[in-house]
């Protein structure tokens, strides 16, 4: 049973080690056909509970071993924040974590109790998903346990948003014909500008999924991305290379594909060719467009 795996070298965060609050088995509120854990019946509470003592060793032992952590990743077999002691546990990280900083990944699905708002205060960002924005596309999608509600959940989210002033970040994973329609898509974008979240990270499948289900090229993520309000700050987070070859970008080109959406440095790598990439480095140069960092990804931004 290992509570503690990794670490793991992320771009963005650095080192992090991440932290299983459920090592011994799925525990989810959800049974997401995109999952790369064998499905399971959805719960609504954990019926194997690890003490905060057990967890809080494994974390102290893991962070002896390995004296360079930039950031612990709360997550788990499942849904962390159904642990039910996670604002215990996390009173506990903050007394002995010094200036490592402590990240959740979460599902959401709780975001609207106020003890789970309170629990999650406690971390230093605050990652949550959203594939759907309607009720129909939440229960096909990701199969939530009976009771759970969509709206309940982007309300919970508004709530917890007016009391976090810290990152925090929307993830949304696009499944081939089933959230990639323009309506859900539509119903998404008047949510997330209502939220104004940090960052908002795209992606597709990447692992083996639990289901029949299929990933979207990266073509077709910065299609969806750009149906999105340019106001958003989508992070195209696919680990799926661009199918095409790389194009010849005019400097109006460029200009117009910024204003529509802004580019990573990995977009343009995988959209612009050499000289397109030139390009870009001369715009950036003459103060045509601009470098914005948001949340540790910076986006080529039209001035």
């Amino acid at each position: 049973m290992n509570i503690i795996f990794g670490p793991i070298h992320s771009r963005r965060f650095g080192k992090s080690l991440g932290v299983d609050l459920s090592p011994s088995k799925k525990q989810c509120n959800f049974d997401c056909l995109y999952c790369e854990l064998d499905p399971a019946k959805t719960m609504g509470e954990y019926d194997d509970v690890l003490s905060v003592a057990e967890i809080s060793t494994a974390i102290k032992v893991g962070l002896q071993e390995h004296t360079d952590i930039d950031v612990l990743t709360i997550t788990a077999n499942g849904e962390p924040t159904m642990y039910p002691h996670l604002s215990e546990l996390m009173d506990e990280i903050n007394t002995f974590k010094g200036e490592t900083k402590t990240l959740i990944l979460s599902n959401a699905a709780t975001i609207d109790e106020l003890g789970v708002q309170d629990a999650l205060m406690k971390f230093d960002e605050v990652k949550l998903s959203l594939d759907c924005a309607s009720q129909k596309c939440l229960q096909k999608l990701d199969r939530s346990h009976n009771g759970i509600d969509v709206e309940n959940i982007k309300a919970g989210m508004l709530a917890f948003k007016a009391r976090y002033s810290k990152p925090l970040v929307i993830e949304i994973l696009i499944v081939a014909n089933l959230n990639d329609k323009e309506d859900e898509i539509a119903k998404l974008n008047d949510y997330l500008l209502k939220l104004e979240p940090t960052r908002i990270d795209m992606g597709t499948i990447d692992r083996p999924p639990a289901f029949d289900v299929r990933p979207v090229s990266y073509e077709r993520l910065l299609e969806i991305s750009h149906l999105f309000d340019a106001s958003l700050p989508i992070y195209i987070s696919s680990r799926k290379k661009a199918e095409s070859s790389p194009a010849f970008y005019s400097d109006k080109h460029i200009l117009e594909t910024l204003s529509k959406r802004p580019l990573t440095h990995e977009d343009i790598e995988a959209l612009f060719d050499k000289e397109s990439q030139e390009r870009v480095i001369n715009l950036l140069n003459t103060h045509k467009i601009r470098l914005v960092e948001t949340n540790g990804i910076y986006f080529y931004k039209k001035v």
